[in-house]
């Protein structure tokens, strides 16, 4: 079935927790999908919080690329989102990745920012792969 990682998973991947940069790096590894939104987040934070060079931030951001299948974030996306936050609540960034994730075909939404366990749209399941079993 077809997964979807969100932004803070690979970061994740990327990070000093080892816990979690084993478990979300398993997840890379399952070839994900994600959206162009996600890499644009996880740039925003290589530079912002870890002050990595542009150079750097592109460097592990094409390592990322190369081990997921990319979508886009466009109009379609954001009409959906729209939808998604007067249904569900969420902030529009998260919606985007939701939208993203369900025009996909994805049915599993990796992410630690959203409620673990909650179907979206009879399709999408949040899951958060930190949570302790």
């Amino acid at each position: 079935m077809p997964v979807f990682l969100d932004s803070n998973i690979v970061l994740y991947a990327l990070g000093d927790d080892e816990a979690k940069r084993i478990r979300a790096s398993e997840l890379l590894a399952a070839l994900p999908t994600v959206s162009t939104q996600v890499i644009n987040e996880c740039s925003h934070v290589l530079r912002r919080k870890y002050k990595l060079s542009v150079h750097e931030t592109a460097a592990e951001m094409e390592n990322v690329i190369d081990l997921v299948q990319m979508v886009g974030v466009g109009l379609p996306e954001i009409r959906i989102a729209w939808s998604l936050a007067g249904k569900y609540g969420f902030s529009h960034y998260d919606c985007l990745i939701l939208a993203a994730a369900l025009a996909s075909g994805c049915t599993t939404l990796y992410t630690e920012d959203m409620q673990h366990g909650q179907v979206i749209e009879n399709s999408l399941t949040l899951c958060n792969p930190f949570k302790p079993k």
